[in-house]
């Protein structure tokens, strides 16, 4: 069954790693397809993906092959899962590019971030290799 979205996220994010446990609790129509990309087969099965690249800023490839980078794939992740107007404003012409300078900071710096948040740079839980979805 072909997904709506496929996200390529990083697995070893905390932050990274709660967001996309958030948005699978909600995408109750199964929408979205989660893939680690410091999985154990990820460059197998994703030999089109850069993982160093998807490692600096989130990817996303729709259903009919188009990719999406950073918040392009936030915003249509939550607007998949039916909240578009919690994050409609980041898409917003002024807001957006503002918006995007935010999450390149937050993705450069997201395992000291987590740190600060969650107490913990790396996700332990979610070891590279094991998938949480």
């Amino acid at each position: 069954m072909t997904k709506d979205l496929t996200i390529f996220y990083d697995g070893g994010c905390p932050l990274c790693v709660a967001e996309m446990h958030h948005l699978h609790r909600l995408d109750l129509q199964g929408k979205i397809a989660f893939e680690n990309i410091y999985a154990k087969d990820f460059i197998e099965r994703f030999p089109h993906i850069d993982q160093q690249q998807a490692d600096r800023r989130l990817h996303g490839q729709s259903a009919d092959g188009n990719m999406l980078f950073g918040l392009d794939v936030t915003y249509q992740a939550w607007a998949l899962v039916g909240k578009r107007k919690w994050v409609a404003v980041l898409r917003w012409p002024v807001v957006k590019q503002l918006a995007d300078i935010g999450y390149l900071f937050f993705a450069r710096y997201r395992y000291s971030i987590s740190r600060l948040v969650t107490g913990q740079s790396r996700c332990e839980s979610c070891a590279i290799g094991r998938s949480p979805l």
